[in-house]
């Protein structure tokens, strides 16, 4: 079936279309430059400040030049650089068109919880929280299952919440959902899963889009 993190990235992108202004968050979300549809033409921003931001220069990087993540990155002709209080003020004022996040549970209705495990040390919830009100969009990308198999698709997120009712698809490695108000439909099943395979890994409730029946 491959990468699990290469499937998803590849369908997100699918999500993306020129003219867009998008911002992607760590992980399987920073993948998803790497395929895009041929001639898809997009301004991708970094909370830091950075709008058109380009793909990471392969050799002789700019060390003060980097996205959110701290990793290298280069500029787009016509891109621009700002401080991060303009960058949260375009956030925070809906000039985002989509935003694709990784998380570690997502509800039925929408709710993420993307930023921290009791018990274990991170360095805050950055940018994320800004991203899940503000973004006109938001799509989730990550795995279906932790690796010990408990579902990250639940009725209620049992992690503390970064954003409630805030996400509107999610992507994983075995199926596409959409949520809309606080109800969640099937929309795609991956290829090499069946319905049956979703429905034991996903304990939430959902509907199924009537293209799947």
């Amino acid at each position: 079936m491959g990468d699990p993190r290469i499937i998803i990235a590849k369908r997100a992108a699918l999500e993306v279309e020129s003219g867009m202004v998008v911002n992607l968050g760590i992980g399987i979300p920073s993948m998803v430059t790497d395929y895009l549809q041929p001639g898809t033409q997009v301004f991708f921003q970094a909370e830091n400040g950075i709008l058109g931001m380009g793909p990471t220069p392969e050799k002789n990087p700019d060390p003060n030049l980097s996205n959110a993540a701290g990793l290298p990155v280069s500029i787009l002709s016509g891109g621009s650089y700002f401080d991060s209080a303009l960058s949260f003020g375009m956030i925070r004022t809906g000039l985002i068109d989509l935003a694709i996040l990784g998380a570690l549970q997502v509800s039925v209705k929408g709710d993420l919880a993307n930023w921290i495990v009791p018990g274990k040390r991170v360095p805050g919830v950055g940018g994320a929280m800004e991203l899940a009100y503000g973004a006109k969009n938001l799509i989730v990308v990550m795995t279906h299952c932790e690796k010990d198999g408990s579902p990250k698709i639940v009725e209620n997120c049992t992690l503390p919440l970064t954003t409630p009712r805030c996400v509107k698809k999610i992507i994983t490695e075995r199926a596409v959902f959409r949520i809309e108000e606080r109800k969640m439909t099937l929309e795609e099943i991956m290829p090499g899963f069946s319905l049956q395979d979703i429905q034991k890994n996903t304990p939430a409730a959902f509907e199924i889009s009537p293209q799947i029946k």
